[in-house]
């Protein structure tokens, strides 16, 4: 009788671990795909299927031949090419199905942006790019929560830059909104964006991530500097510990900066006892004896000099 207890009490266990199982396992197929990639497909704007609801780009620019001609010379003109139907090709894939209205001349029988909210404007644009490797995380965006519309920066048929069609250059474009960083790249220490040697969207993706500011970075914020500063990456023997934690902005101010070498201050060795000073919590003092901070001590990077990192010396010398 217990041995039958045993196995009943088994076969028991047995179906609740495969109904707990199927329960927590995600969603296959398609469906997985879907959320995956952007949500539930029912929140998510759906292309009429049906062909004879479209009439092709070629009968768009009988009326709107300005606009045709400003197409055909973006990327937005190689979906009348695209395979997967009419609905994606052409005019009609970002305007909708245009049969009635081209037999009507009636505006409101198909989709035009104007006056249309944000949220229809994005959505509609991230039927395609949703899957991109730039614009896969728009939704979690600063961007996208600020409520700033696709339309804001870029135009299909009107755009000033060719590349990304934007609305306007950088930083121009960036500085419409974020004016209170452009003083910064006017100081006498700056990464040259004004000059154009550098842009706002190599060390920012404007259409988000998973760090702050949008940074394309590590968590410690270096990865992004070491793209063009790339002697400071190691790795070292030695590593300064500043630069791992806390990462270069530890130490440098990232847009421009009053002082040397975008330096948060004025003083190298200022910088340096912000970290490397007396403290109720060491027994010993943080600063040796001969370092008085007299006039010829204070540039401690005239003895430390490989102060990111060293390969022959724990405490950065040459």
């Amino acid at each position: 009788m217990p041995s039958a207890k045993r196995t009943l009490l088994l076969l028991a266990l047995g179906a609740l671990a495969v109904l707990l199982f199927a329960v927590t396992q995600p969603v296959s197929g398609s469906d997985a795909k879907t959320k995956a990639r952007g949500g539930d497909a029912a929140t998510r704007p759906v292309k009429d299927q049906d062909p004879a609801k479209y009439v092709g780009a070629d009968n768009c620019k009988v009326c709107h031949e300005d606009l045709f001609k400003n197409l055909e010379k973006t990327p937005h003109w190689k979906t009348t090419l695209d395979k997967r139907g009419p609905q994606w090709q052409g005019c009609e894939s970002c305007h909708g199905p245009g049969a009635e209205h081209a037999s009507s001349g009636d505006a409101t029988k198909i989709f035009s942006y104007k006056g249309k909210s944000v949220k229809q404007v994005s959505d509609n644009c991230l039927q395609c790019h949703l899957y991109g490797a730039e614009t896969s995380n728009f939704a979690r965006s600063a961007h996208k929560i600020a409520n700033v519309s696709c339309l804001d920066c870029h135009s299909v048929h009107s755009a000033k830059v060719r590349q990304f069609q934007l609305v306007k250059s950088q930083p121009d474009l960036c500085y419409s909104c974020h004016n209170e960083v452009k003083p910064e790249f006017s100081r006498p220490f700056r990464h040259r964006v004004n000059e154009g040697l550098l842009k706002c969207s190599e060390c920012h993706n404007q259409h988000g991530g998973f760090l702050t500011k949008g940074l394309r970075s590590t968590a410690a914020q270096d990865q992004v500097c070491f793209t063009c500063h790339v002697e400071k990456a190691g790795p070292f023997v030695f590593e300064h510990a500043p630069v791992k934690t806390e990462g270069c902005m530890a130490c440098h101010l990232p847009h421009g900066s009053s002082n040397p070498r975008m330096l948060r201050r004025n003083q190298v060795n200022l910088l340096c006892l912000e970290c490397h000073t007396f403290t109720a919590d060491t027994p010993v003092p943080g600063i040796p004896t001969f370092h008085n901070q007299a006039v010829k001590y204070q540039a401690c990077t005239i003895c430390h000099v490989t102060v990111h990192g060293s390969n022959h010396s724990a405490v950065f010398f040459k």
